[in-house]
């Protein structure tokens, strides 16, 4: 990951970045922002005379790349930082990680009034922007390797700097886990790889459950997903305890780990990208690491379903009822609504043993979310307005996007089922609404302190954006560590 470093002088010139940003009055070109560190002889004018003919605005995510041979610096990059705030930050700083990706090293002094809210987007963009997932060799890599942010005092920056930094290793790691093809990638891989992440870091708990324990305990949704495949299910639990915790959330993600569709199974269209069905348990699994590794003073409980929903002489079929964790059974007339089975065990599980203050559950739960919503935002729910509105605050605060939908109570009508106790698939519409109210009669008495995340559209990009790469996107680990952290402060 690339390197970056807190100094209070420069100790390589060779590719400086400036930032610039929009003129105060009616200007066409942008105008250099103040930067503490004193700039070789000759920049400063330089600069100012380059960005009316370059026809920078000063926008954030605007680069220019100036050639100075036999100079020092050699390179100059002014970047456009917008308004100034976080998330014009956090475009700058990818916009930049992209266009000096081709440079070893970048020197960037800050500004004399960067913030630390500032500086976090900053860090945020370039290391999230600078991702790259690749199983080969990759020979077009970026050779940017560090960028230097030269401030007076490197101590004020330094927390914010280490906590952007975590956040971006472990929306990373999210990524990795989610772009892994479904071939390397099954329940038990995962499972390792949890277990591999949380080694060694103190108060953190990990136990994983295979087949044989979760069918004597009553887990019938995961069990039931799982059965098509020759790869078992398995359901992660890591649990982050700190001392003297201020409270207890518990973090459920889904974790399909290829979704053919089952019994009912999918167009090949439908089925290519369904590695990416389990970016609901990397992001919670994430997030849980990451409140561990800085320290965050509420006990974070994540519950990862995992299953391969496959097509086998063996897998669930339609009309099945299937008994979950704590008895209530499901009549599905469709094996490829499969993570609201393991879901409801999870989340079941959750309420009758744990007992948390408040439940979150993420999962790229339907194709209804994306025709809803669009590709880049997610469907939050819940019933109680305080709780949505904080997570909303975090979500946007992040850099990512959520919108708030309803739990109309006429709907519940429809998982009245003849033979069991909920019908798991309606076919009446509002696909995305339906699977959540599905999931809230699992909540019993937690149901007015749970909040249903489906974010199945924006936990993939298609291109590069901003500090979105193609591929995975590790949505839900930056909104959910920023949530947790304003826990923290209550």
């Amino acid at each position: 990951m690339l390197a970056i470093r807190l100094l209070a002088e420069p100790e390589r010139l060779d590719v400086l970045a400036l930032p610039v940003q929009p003129a105060v009055e009616a200007e066409p070109s942008a105008q250099p922002v103040p930067v503490t560190a004193a700039l070789p002889d000759g920049v400063a004018d330089e600069l100012a005379a380059l960005l009316p003919v370059a026809r920078l605005g000063g926008a954030a995510g605007q680069t220019w790349n100036q050639i100075r041979p036999g100079r020092v610096p050699a390179r100059l990059f002014p970047f456009g930082i917008g308004a100034g705030d976080e998330a014009a930050w956090r475009t700058a700083g990818a916009a930049l990680a992209r266009a000096a990706a081709d440079a070893e090293h970048v020197t960037l002094p800050l500004p004399a009034a960067a913030t630390p809210a500032a500086v976090r987007g900053l860090v945020e963009g370039l290391l999230l922007a600078s991702y790259r997932f690749r199983l080969g060799a990759d020979k077009a890599a970026p050779a940017l390797a560090a960028v230097d942010l030269v401030a007076p005092d490197p101590a004020e920056y330094a927390d914010v700097v280490a906590g952007a930094r975590t956040t971006a290793e472990m929306t990373r790691l999210a990524r990795d886990l989610v772009n892994m093809p479904s071939s390397v990638k099954n329940p038990e891989w995962f499972a390792g790889q949890v277990a591999d992440a949380a080694a060694g870091i103190p108060d953190l708990h990990l136990r994983v459950r295979e087949p044989d324990e979760l069918a004597a305990e009553g887990f019938g949704g995961i069990v039931a997903v799982g059965t098509g495949s020759a790869n078992g299910p398995r359901l992660v639990e890591l649990d982050w305890r700190p001392a003297g915790p201020r409270m207890h959330v518990v973090l459920v993600g889904k974790g399909i780990t290829f979704d053919t569709g089952g019994i009912s199974i999918k167009p090949r269209a439908g089925m290519k990208l369904m590695r990416k069905d389990m970016a609901g348990a990397a992001a919670v699994v994430a997030a849980t690491l990451g409140a561990a590794l800085r320290q965050l003073p509420v006990r974070v409980t994540t519950l990862a379903p995992l299953a391969e929903n496959m097509v086998s002489g063996a897998a669930f079929r339609p009309g099945d009822i299937i008994r979950h964790y704590g008895g209530v059974t499901s009549e599905t007339t469709n094996s490829d609504a499969e993570g609201r089975l393991v879901l409801a065990d999870a989340l079941a599980y959750a309420v009758r043993e744990h007992q948390p203050d408040l439940v979150v559950d993420l999962a790229t739960l339907t194709g209804a979310n994306a025709v809803a919503l669009g590709k880049r935002t997610a469907a939050l729910y819940s019933e109680d307005d305080r709780l949505a509105g904080d997570l909303l605050a975090a979500v946007d605060a992040a850099g990512e996007a959520a919108w708030r939908l309803p739990l109309p109570t006429d709907y519940v009508d429809y998982l009245r089922s003849d033979l069991a106790d909920l019908f798991s698939a309606p076919a009446q519409g509002a696909g995305s609404v339906v699977a959540a109210l599905y999931l809230r009669e699992f909540l019993g008495e937690l149901r007015d302190r749970w909040v249903h995340v489906d974010m199945s559209a924006p936990s993939w990009s298609e291109g590069a954006d901003a500090e979105l790469t193609p591929g995975a996107t590790g949505w839900g680990v930056r909104s959910l560590l920023r949530w947790l952290e304003t826990l923290g402060e209550t």
